[in-house]
């Protein structure tokens, strides 16, 4: 079992004594080109190994019809991770995308073209953020049954910061397009 901080609490960096409350977020995961469950494990294994960040859950593997993609775009693999950390937005933005990069993501002009690996901050804290780096909570994550489904397998009483309840988001949206893939078992440590 992975011990976790408790979220009530200040963290002290032990080097400069800088005070860093710790927050929960929720990162949404999704693949659709080359070997998807690997490239969802790697993205796991990389935050799990990021420095002040504690996963504290991962949710059932989930596969989905691609939303709003190119003609062709195959099926996407999904899951959501949980976790506590003392980093701020910015610097987990820039985890999130040197995670990507690691696992060969193309970047392309192609608004929602097929990619090995996206990493999404849903959620970070309380924390809200307008710019065009990193907006927060994430603009469409409430319209998406493959980022509210897996969510709510890992917290029932989830809250969608802004929005209200993780379960009443998911009923107006609905489950269609999505299957659980219970052959498919994310592990961290």
């Amino acid at each position: 079992m992975t011990e976790v901080p408790n979220p009530n609490i200040i963290d002290a960096d032990t080097l400069t004594g800088e005070m860093r409350p710790i927050r929960r977020m929720v990162i949404a995961l999704g693949s659709n080109l080359g070997e998807r469950f690997s490239n969802l494990q790697g993205a796991v294994d990389s935050l799990a190994d990021t420095p002040d960040v504690w996963v504290t859950g991962v949710s059932p593997v989930y596969e989905s019809e691609p939303v709003g993609c190119p003609e062709g775009a195959g099926k996407f693999l999904n899951a959501v991770v949980l976790a506590d950390t003392t980093l701020s937005a910015s610097r987990l933005m820039d985890r999130a995308l040197a995670i990507e990069d690691a696992f060969d993501r193309m970047r392309s002009e192609e608004r929602n073209a097929p990619r090995t690996l996206d990493v999404d901050l849903i959620v970070v804290g309380d924390r809200r953020s307008e710019k065009s780096s990193l907006t927060l909570p994430h603009p469409r994550a409430h319209e998406r049954a493959f980022v509210l489904k897996p969510w709510l397998d890992l917290e029932p009483d989830a809250q969608f910061l802004d929005r209200g309840p993780v379960a009443e988001l998911l009923g107006a949206v609905g489950t269609d397009g999505l299957t659980l893939r219970d052959d498919l078992v994310l592990e961290f440590e």
